[in-house]
């Protein structure tokens, strides 16, 4: 989900859905767990939306079914009312964006937007790439992450590893995280953080605290951390960090100098073990 949101990101801008609403569909999406529906979700505020949704469906209220807060002795009656507002077959839409998701590659920001993004196999883009205002932005986010149009990201030393926050802290980013890391060892500081009390739970309930500590990476208590530099959670200098958070903008991670390289919970933990950005699909082929 947070390759397919940072793709979009990368094709549409930042800017490229501001004053609308996003919706997510096709069977992709369709198939996608709720918790991965909410990565998509939650960031497209960083393509310029108000808001975004998928339309409500089977799963959905099976999610729904049981939450502490949902209703009880009317749920059904609330499920069909949900099943009612979804869009309809013939809504017109203010602007379409398709992605061939079979083509999709694990992704990672090269900039300072998340709109500065590529495939981790890829290389910077070249400057004749851009003009005017985009050019200008280009330019000095190269400048600031210390890269050359045409450098490939994809074995690039990295500092640090952040994996967490509201994007990509849910139980599922961190079995993600922790399929990379089992039977595997860290090479630099790694912190993983739960979403949440109640994913913290989970997880430690499911070992995979255990899975990451094994692996030398810290386990932490739930909150934002490095995603905003809470408390001593921060970059130094011009350290280079590997992060699932949502925001890469100068300064986002405590350091008017860091930079910071936005990706997936699978890239970040393979990136974790070799202490260089890496491609996670070696370690899921095993």
């Amino acid at each position: 989900a947070k390759d397919i949101i940072l793709s979009i990101i990368g094709k549409i801008g930042v800017n490229g859905a501001t004053n609308m609403v996003m919706e997510f569909t096709g069977p992709v999406v369709e198939s996608m767990s709720m918790e991965s529906r909410m990565t998509l979700c939650n960031m497209a505020v960083e393509g310029g939306a108000r808001a975004a949704y998928v339309n409500p469906d089977s799963m959905t209220i099976s999610y729904l079914n049981g939450k502490p807060f949902a209703p009880k002795a009317d749920f059904n009656e609330a499920a069909k009312y949900w099943m009612s507002i979804a869009s309809d077959k013939d809504a017109i839409y203010d602007a379409r964006a398709t992605m061939d998701v079979g083509r999709l590659k694990p992704m990672a920001t090269w900039g300072t937007n998340p709109g500065q993004v590529i495939q981790i196999t890829g290389t910077v883009p070249r400057l004749e790439y851009y003009s005017g205002k985009a050019r200008e932005e280009a330019v000095a986010a190269m400048k600031h992450m210390g890269l050359e149009p045409g450098q490939r990201l994809l074995g690039m030393s990295v500092d640090v590893v952040f994996i967490g926050s509201c994007t990509n802290g849910r139980l599922s980013d961190l079995e993600a995280a922790a399929q990379i890391m089992y039977g595997n060892q860290v090479s630099v500081p790694t912190i993983v953080v739960p979403g949440s009390e109640q994913v913290k739970y989970w997880a430690e309930q499911f070992g995979l605290d255990k899975v990451f500590t094994d692996a030398g990476a810290e386990w932490r208590e739930p909150g934002c951390s490095m995603c905003l530099a809470m408390n001593p959670d921060k970059l130094v200098g011009q350290q280079r960090s590997a992060s699932t958070s949502n925001r890469n903008f100068v300064g986002r991670q405590g350091s008017p100098a860091g930079r910071t390289h936005l990706m997936s919970p699978y890239t970040a933990a393979a990136t974790a073990i070799e202490g260089k950005i890496a491609n996670p699909l070696k370690y899921l082929t095993r």
